[in-house]
């Protein structure tokens, strides 16, 4: 295909739009035919290299240019736009570099601000970095000049089509069927849960995962900096989204205020997408507030690592000594579940822990799970959770009418 001819048919495509008129999907296409008809009425093309071409401008035109290919393909987890020139690609845990680019810098900032314009967000020189989310879910962040010196940085992390739950994770060896089984009652009996692990770990799909099992009669308030947390089937589900601040620097409404104002809802739990900031102190209070069975989680490299992460960002947004701070957290966090990504690329749980009282000035954890590998069989990781100790804050379970049922589980580990 004679590559000079895709900005021309984009120019001339672009001169018989009528733009004021908002035209619609079909109209476009229509009008794309007709200028590919034309054009290479004296030229010989093959079909596939037609549909091919009108793709690529239709997704030039409408969509998001070069990405909405990658956006499309199941396959991809991530993608990652340095500046107009480079893409790249996870593929099945492994990175790659893309084989197609933007055409110029001013489409890659056009597609940046189409896609704040979907979720009413803003991003520009004064405010240079966003988080922001497509329409199918997919969490965005785009950084611009002068933050970024390679151009507009665009990173865009796809979640499967498909929810993701338990029994899936389970096919996959994200963790054992008996596990999964544990978990899902710490979830109906109410514990508080702490989902930390690394960036691309899987903590969302795994907090997305355990959201199946809270009962269907209790009222959810989510909270996020971008939605991307995809609970179904509960019917008294609020959704509440952090803003950022306008052009003058206000009315920004925060994590933290959404927390409190979530308070005021009557909420049965509250599920926070990510704590990141201070925001964990008012996640800490609401947990030993009577909201028992709220989920969160967190960037940490090991359960003992989250709690320290905690303490830190609770200090970020109060003043107050750290044998308070750890009073509070283990009051607060009765189960932490910590994932990673092995040298295999395969995301598992790691280890389970259960958070215990403050002793000589730290918080004590008592392992209930951890991962042990066996070996290796076709370059894939085989291993286990062992089993080390039982709960031993079981009230939960016992309230809840589970700790026989639980008892009965821990035999066959």
């Amino acid at each position: 295909m004679d590559l000079g001819i895709k900005p021309k048919l984009k120019t001339k495509i672009m001169s018989e739009l009528d733009l004021s008129m908002e035209p619609n999907d079909k109209e476009i296409s229509s009008i794309i035919d007709r200028c590919i008809i034309e054009e290479t009425a004296n030229t010989y093309i093959p079909l596939k290299e037609k549909v091919q071409l009108k793709t690529e401008l239709f997704n030039s035109i409408r969509r998001l240019d070069v990405l909405t290919e990658y956006i499309d393909d199941e396959n991809i987890s991530e993608i990652m736009v340095n500046g107009y020139k480079d893409i790249f690609l996870e593929k099945n845990g492994r990175i790659e570099k893309a084989k197609k680019r933007f055409e110029s810098e001013e489409k890659l900032k056009a597609v940046v601000q189409q896609i704040v314009a979907g979720c009413n967000r803003r991003v520009n020189e004064a405010s240079p970095i966003v988080d922001a989310r497509l329409k199918d879910g997919s969490r965005v962040n785009m950084v611009l000049y002068p933050v970024s010196l390679n151009g507009p940085i665009i990173t865009i992390r796809k979640f499967p089509k498909e929810i993701m739950t338990l029994d899936k994770l389970v096919e996959i060896n994200s963790l054992d069927e008996k596990t999964s089984e544990i978990l899902k009652l710490f979830v109906r009996a109410k514990y508080n849960i702490f989902i930390s692990g690394g960036t691309g770990s899987g903590k969302t799909t795994f907090l997305n995962a355990l959201s199946a099992f809270i009962p269907k009669d209790e009222r959810i308030i989510t909270i996020e900096d971008a939605a991307e947390l995809q609970i179904r089937d509960v019917p008294n589900l609020i959704r509440l989204e952090a803003r950022n601040a306008n052009v003058e620097g206000e009315n920004e409404i925060t994590i933290r205020d959404l927390i409190k104002t979530s308070l005021r809802m009557r909420p049965d739990r509250i599920i926070v997408g990510e704590v990141r900031d201070e925001a964990a102190i008012d996640m800490l209070q609401a947990m030993n507030t009577g909201h028992d069975g709220s989920l969160s989680t967190g960037h940490a490299n090991s359960c003992r690592d989250m709690l320290s992460r905690l303490e830190t960002m609770v200090l970020m947004g109060m003043d107050i000594p750290l044998a308070a701070i750890k009073s509070q957290i283990a009051s607060a966090v009765d189960i932490i579940i910590h994932l990673g990504r092995l040298r295999d690329k395969s995301r598992r749980v790691l280890s389970i822990c259960e958070v215990l009282e403050v002793e000589m000035g730290e918080i004590k954890l008592n392992t209930l799970y951890e991962f042990v590998e066996i070996g290796e069989i076709n370059s894939r990781i085989n291993g286990r959770l062992r089993k080390v100790n039982d709960v031993i804050n079981a009230d939960k379970l016992m309230q809840a009418g589970l700790y026989d049922v639980y008892k009965e589980l821990e035999k066959t580990l």
